[in-house]
Formats: C-alpha cells, sequence, structure tokens
C-alpha cells in the first residue's frame, strides 16, 4: 500500500521562494522545468520511501530518521512517520547545510 506524501508548510514556502527566484533570475521557462524536475524526485516516494538516503550532516551525529532525495542542486529533505511521508525541507545545496539543517530540524 503507498504512503501518503505530504509537503509540510516549511517545504511548500521553500518551493515557492525557490520557484520565484529562478522565475526572476534564470532563463524563462526554467522555474517550470526546476519545479516539474523536484516533483518527480520526489514522486516515488510513496511506493519506495526508503529509497532516499540519510543527509550527510545529520548522518555524522548519529540522526537517522531523515532522508534525501535529489534533483541536483537540489535536496528534498523528509521523514517517514506512521506510513506517511513528510517532506519538509527543498532547498539548494550548494548552501551551508549543516547550521540550516540544525534550525529547521533539530532546533524545532
Amino acid at each position: 500500500m503507498p504512503f501518503p506524501v505530504f509537503l509540510t508548510k516549511d517545504a511548500a514556502r521553500d518551493l515557492e521562494e525557490l520557484y520565484d527566484y529562478i522565475d526572476i533570475h534564470d532563463t524563462r521557462g526554467k522555474a517550470e522545468h526546476v519545479l516539474d524536475q523536484i516533483e518527480k524526485a520526489f514522486a516515488k516516494l510513496p511506493e519506495f520511501p526508503d529509497r532516499g538516503v540519510y543527509p550527510k550532516e545529520l548522518s555524522t551525529i548519529g540522526i537517522h530518521e531523515y532522508r534525501e532525495v535529489f534533483f541536483k542542486p537540489y535536496r528534498i529533505i523528509y521523514r517517514i512517520m506512521n506510513r506517511k511521508v513528510f517532506i519538509l525541507i527543498i532547498a539548494d545545496g550548494r548552501r551551508e547545510m549543516q547550521s540550516f539543517l540544525q534550525r529547521r530540524l533539530l532546533d524545532a
């Protein structure tokens, strides 16, 4: 039975901000392409939620309840709870991620 996938408010805001930034600063149509590819990156999560890898920044400190899939350089970080997938973060992986993940996931 497929796991339902939910986009949290923070992840939805991440996606909206990313789309707006690309739409303003890149070529025409690029924001739509990136949005489509990000959606494809997590489209298989209902059937294969364990397919993602542990974010290295969290794994090195022993935290293994979060996973991620990619549309490089974008990282889609999620958590599986009660047979549901919650997408928590959609971020450009070129940013400094250690403190960002700590703020968004561990300090919350």
